[in-house]
């Protein structure tokens, strides 16, 4: 698997700025798909760059941050790999999202941490770790993220973590506009209640 990561980083692979996906850029997925399918590497780089923001905010809806970044290799590696199976080459952001939770899948069954998923979260955001510089009050909102219902979990992440819009979530993961903004609108409730509460809690201690 080591050979096919040091592929992917040789054709230019790197996160970029999530942007706006229109019509043209679905169609533009199933050009790339194809040419990729042809042994083109420099094609599924641009996928790569497309979409490793969302492929991160669907892991760390559901993996200790600590693990987040190889998994995403692991992601591309599979996606690379499968890409055979793809049947509807415009679909590909909807058919990475669930090779992303199959592979959150699999991390859990194989590894059974010592500590809680969401120890492991707070540990990994202390200074000197990989989420150094985080704040008091950001941890607690990452923490309150981590413990909503797996669908806002997941939306909201994107969001806000991630920094898509609602509309890009939508054409990037499958996912319709009207679940998008469901999820999104209740997600945000439930995180406003869960810090409401945290705050009253500390304010009596």
């Amino acid at each position: 698997m080591s050979g096919d990561r040091d592929d992917l980083f040789t054709a230019g692979l790197g996160r970029t700025p999530a942007r706006e996906q229109t019509a043209t850029q679905v169609s533009e997925d199933a050009i790339l798909v194809a040419a990729a399918r042809d042994g083109d590497r420099a094609a599924f780089g641009r996928l790569y760059n497309r979409y490793a923001r969302m492929v991160h905010g669907v892991l760390l809806a559901k993996v200790p941050l600590s693990e987040v970044d190889d998994l995403v290799q692991d992601v591309f590696v599979i996606a690379l790999r499968r890409l055979s199976t793809l049947r509807e080459t415009g679909s590909f952001g909807a058919w990475l999202v669930t090779i992303a939770r199959n592979r959150a899948h699999d991390y859990h069954r194989r590894s059974v941490p010592e500590d809680p998923l969401e120890e492991d979260f707070e540990n990994d955001l202390k200074p000197g770790n990989s989420g150094e510089g985080h704040e008091g009050p950001a941890l607690a909102v990452l923490e309150a993220l981590r413990s909503l219902p797996d669908a806002y979990r997941e939306t909201l992440i994107l969001r806000l973590v991630e920094g898509m819009t609602g509309p890009e979530i939508a054409a990037r993961t499958g996912m319709t506009h009207g679940s998008v903004r469901v999820n999104l609108h209740r997600g945000m409730q439930q995180l406003r209640a869960k810090l409401g509460s945290r705050d009253a809690e500390r304010e009596r201690n």
